[in-house]
Formats: C-alpha cells, sequence, structure tokens
C-alpha cells in the first residue's frame, strides 16, 4: 500500500509532467530555427533540442510561474549548446588510422585523462556490464524500458513516446527518474568496493 506522501509526490510529479507538456513542449517545437542557426545541422539541432528539453523538464520543478517561460527554455538551449560545443573542443582530434604517427598516439594518450571525463562515466568504466545490468533490473518496468530505448539504442523522446504509447513528457519525467535512480545505485555498488566517488550522487 502507497504511503500518503509518495501518493502526493505522484500527483504532483503527473501535475509537472503535464504542465511541461501543456507549456514547454510547444515552445521548444518553435526554437527548431534557432537550434539550427546555433549548430548548422539537422541532426544535431535535433539532439540540441532533445538535451534541452531534458534539461528544462529536470528544472521545471524550480521554474516559477508568471516568469517568462520562453526565455528561461532560450537560455537553457543556448547554455547546453556552448556546453556542447565546449565538450567538443576538449575530444582528441580525429585521424584516419593509416594517417596515425608515433607522435600523435602520444597525443592522444593525454586527452584520456580522468580529468575530461564525468565522474558517471569512471564509475561505468570500473563498474562493468554486469553492474550496470543488475542496476538496470531494480528499476520498475516502465522507468527500465525508458532508460533502454533512449541511452542504449539511442532513440529520440518522440519515437519513445510513440512505442510506449505515453506523451512526451511522461517520457522525460521516467528518463529523469530513472537515471537519477542508476546513478544513486550505480555509485552504491562502487563505493562498496572501495572506491572514492564524492561526486557521484
Amino acid at each position: 500500500m502507497r504511503s500518503s506522501t509518495a501518493t502526493s509526490q505522484a500527483e504532483t510529479d503527473r501535475a509537472l509532467t503535464a504542465r511541461f507538456e501543456r507549456d514547454a513542449i510547444p515552445l521548444l517545437h518553435g526554437f527548431y530555427p534557432q537550434a539550427m542557426k546555433l549548430t548548422r545541422d539537422r541532426t544535431e539541432a535535433e539532439d540540441l533540442l532533445q538535451e534541452t528539453a531534458a534539461k528544462a523538464f529536470a528544472g521545471f520543478h524550480g521554474f516559477n510561474d508568471g516568469t517568462n517561460l520562453g526565455g528561461w527554455l532560450y537560455r537553457i538551449l543556448v547554455n547546453t549548446h556552448i556546453s556542447g560545443y565546449r565538450k567538443q573542443q576538449r575530444r582528441p582530434m580525429q585521424w584516419l588510422t593509416h594517417e596515425i604517427t608515433d607522435s600523435q598516439l602520444v597525443a592522444e594518450a593525454g586527452h584520456s585523462s580522468s580529468g575530461l571525463r564525468s565522474a558517471e562515466d569512471q564509475v561505468l568504466d570500473l563498474l562493468g556490464d554486469n553492474d550496470v545490468r543488475a542496476a538496470m533490473q531494480k528499476l520498475p518496468e516502465k522507468l527500465r524500458t525508458a532508460v533502454y530505448y533512449a541511452d542504449i539504442e539511442g532513440r529520440r523522446f518522440k519515437e519513445i513516446a510513440e512505442l510506449t504509447d505515453v506523451p512526451i513528457g511522461t517520457v522525460m519525467s521516467r528518463l529523469h527518474r530513472a537515471r537519477h535512480r542508476l546513478r544513486s545505485l550505480l555509485a552504491d555498488v562502487a563505493r562498496e568496493r572501495g572506491y572514492c566517488l564524492t561526486d557521484v550522487a
């Protein structure tokens, strides 16, 4: 039997998801031209919009009604683009394999230092597939399905919504909760094995 706190939290989550779908999703669809201007590539523009939607949904509980939602979403779009650009700049250069020299291999090795990788990436490297699978199995089926389609198959929110027959906002909500839970589960496993992972929550 669910506690009254869990029930009220579920109702709050549903209301937040419905409000996001009603107010934010239509505005985000309208940002496609801006995303194209920033990225100059159709696929990258779609990826940017999807990442913006995910970040906006994750922070939507903190958005104040009555303030400029379009402006708030646009700031997230631009900041997400800038953040992605910086990550791209830090990525190692790519060469065709027949052109690689020993000095380039040495230079490449310097780019793979742990300072350029997120704590979550480091945890996944330390743990391995069985731990990730075990953590995935602990998720409720709906959350597990959302993560599988998004992070393993690489599908977009719209595709996942069609496959699971739920609104896009529900997909984003499930992904947000699933990823948060997975981070927590995997961090617990890593700590049990003696790894120091203060950055992972």
